[in-house]
């Protein structure tokens, strides 16, 4: 099972790109390319190489869904794995999530603490299928 180390953070707004990144550096130890958009991702994801994409839903221009829908047309990205984030929580628009191929949805606020762990946990259930 390979490791996760490196992930693609999209999120629009600065003070949760922040927290987040505190969480995924220091206590996750992972390497992290923070991306404000969409647009910007589709642009900085192949150099980045990415083993994770972790994408908001809600992003104004382009949101998470389409960027993943837009990432997964990039022929060596297209079997990344994908995790959202999303404060708006229904049970329908988890299950549509889950049928783009998603690993899994995390609910904003996040706990910074264990958000690192959360992603692991992820990726683990993601290797044991």
């Amino acid at each position: 099972m390979s490791k996760l180390k490196r992930i693609l953070y999209v999120e629009d707004e600065p003070d949760i790109q922040t927290i987040a990144l505190l969480a995924l550096k220091d206590i996750g130890r992972f390497t992290v390319k923070c991306c404000s958009s969409g647009q910007e991702a589709l642009k900085e994801a192949e150099a980045f190489s990415p083993d994770l994409f972790l994408l908001d839903v809600m992003m104004p221009g382009m949101d998470g869904p389409t960027t993943l829908q837009a990432l997964r047309k990039i022929d060596s990205l297209a079997n990344i794995p994908a995790i959202f984030m999303t404060a708006k929580v229904q049970t329908n628009e988890i299950a549509q999530y889950r049928k783009m191929g998603v690993l899994d949805v995390i609910t904003k606020p996040f706990d910074p603490m264990s958000l690192s762990e959360t992603l692991q946990e992820c990726w683990k259930r993601k290797s044991d299928k």
